[in-house]
């Protein structure tokens, strides 16, 4: 091969982002097909030698060495083998000088679309190699043109669309914006390796909150759940098994530098930071925050398949005082949407004064007693009731079991002069120190 052969090579390699020995074997490969169409035919072993220092490839036809022909395309007798090398024996393989006069320009001309073809191919799965061992990782990325449906987005060389589905609602892109990308999955197709990435994946949040906290990065703090309503809200539980590490404060920073440098990132998107708790009461009552919960009761604490097959999710009742209600279901519902992505249950809201009710009822259908576990206003547990509806409000459990403090003992949200549903309420305070004695 000349050098210039050799340049133009490289140059290849360099733009096409492919290896020098995936172009020469295209160039090899193209040269062989060209050849068994115009003077040989498609049973015949072609190999091309590209010697250094010849102009034209030296094309070879390579045959076995036999005692008897049957098929002349690919054996050779054992007198004519050795007419070309005497040392040659039965069983040997020998190649045989076929090459055309002036054959290299013809070649080049034959070949060109099966090189094109094989570079192609070549630059398709170098970018697919370059990129399936980094699924689930933060990219970045560089807007390069905008419309309705899709952002076309350039991804170190590569070209990767962005559907609207996988879009941030309300973010403005514009060409030359640089932004982060998720990057999901690597698919080899026949049109070339696909990425399909993402801002809306949660995945999104966890990545950046590596990048920008070192705690979490180095797995001082460790992220448990993540959900997200991209655009608007999400909710991440962290713990940490180092007693000197606050979780929270760490990923939140001094004057919550740290965690706004995250939502910036995401088009100013909330982002709650809540601890984690393998109690799921707890769980729970904090991932509902900053609504108040008065009382939880697990109705399913496992996955499992019913008799008739169907799948049965974990679920738990949630009671809330009807000033907190709103709040626990958020707009739209989001906040009791993303507690239940966040918890992995199923969470249904009643109103406190249905507890007694809903209690009786699950009883019933179980045929055992009902366990009830009250929270204060900070989610702390203040009792559990597993009798009847008594445990609700208020009264002593008897047979030593826990004594429950009465909900109205509580702090009492604000109500205006003229409501009047707190009057029994009022009642049930002043008795509470007789019934918790």
């Amino acid at each position: 091969m000349k050098a210039s052969f050799i340049a133009a090579i490289n140059q290849i390699c360099s733009e096409k982002n492919v290896k020098p020995d995936q172009v020469i074997d295209a160039v090899k490969q193209a040269i062989s097909t060209a050849y068994r169409k115009d003077y040989g035919n498609k049973e015949q072993e072609i190999r091309v030698d590209l010697e250094e220092g010849r102009d034209e490839p030296v094309i070879l036809l390579v045959k076995e060495v036999v005692e008897e022909v049957e098929n002349d395309n690919f054996e050779i007798s054992l007198k004519d083998a050795q007419k070309i090398n005497a040392d040659a024996e039965e069983g040997d393989e020998i190649t045989i000088d076929v090459t055309p006069e002036g054959y290299g320009r013809i070649a080049a001309q034959a070949a060109k679309q099966v090189v094109l073809q094989k570079l192609q191919e070549a630059e398709k799965q170098s970018l697919y190699d370059m990129f399936k061992d980094r699924e689930h990782e933060l990219l970045t990325a560089t807007v390069t043109k905008v419309e309705p449906n899709w952002v076309t987005l350039e991804i170190e060389g590569m070209t990767v669309s962005m559907p609207w589905r996988e879009q941030i609602p309300g973010e403005h892109y514009y060409t030359g914006k640089r932004i982060r990308v998720f990057l999901d999955t690597v698919e080899l197709t026949g049109k070339g390796p696909q990425l399909r990435i993402s801002r809306t994946n949660p995945g999104l949040v966890r990545k950046l909150l590596e990048l920008e906290i070192p705690e979490v990065r180095n797995e001082d703090v460790e992220i448990m759940a993540i959900a997200r309503d991209a655009g608007f809200r999400s909710k991440v539980a962290v713990s940490s098994k180092d007693p000197r590490i606050d979780p929270i404060g760490a990923c939140v920073g001094q004057k919550g530098v740290r965690i706004q440098a995250v939502m910036d990132e995401i088009n100013g998107e909330r982002v709650d930071m809540i601890e984690w708790s393998e109690d799921p009461i707890r769980l729970i009552s904090t991932a509902l925050q900053p609504a108040a919960i008065s009382a939880v009761i697990i109705v399913n604490d496992s996955e499992h398949v019913d008799e008739e097959g169907r799948k049965v999710k974990k679920r738990a009742a949630v009671f809330v005082e009807e000033a907190q209600r709103p709040m626990a279901i958020g707009r739209k519902g989001q906040n009791i949407r993303l507690a239940t992505d966040l918890t992995s249950y199923e969470l249904d809201m009643y109103n406190y004064e249905e507890l007694p009710a809903f209690k009786a009822k699950l009883a019933e259908l179980r045929g055992e007693e009902v366990t009830v576990v009250e929270l204060d206003e900070d989610g702390e547990v203040i009792g559990q009731g597993a009798e009847g509806s008594e445990g609700a409000e208020g009264a002593e459990v008897d047979e030593g079991k826990t004594t429950v403090k009465p909900r109205s003992a509580k702090k009492a949200e604000p109500k205006k002069k003229e409501d009047t549903e707190g009057t029994e309420d009022s009642e049930v305070t002043e008795e509470a120190p007789a019934d918790t004695q």
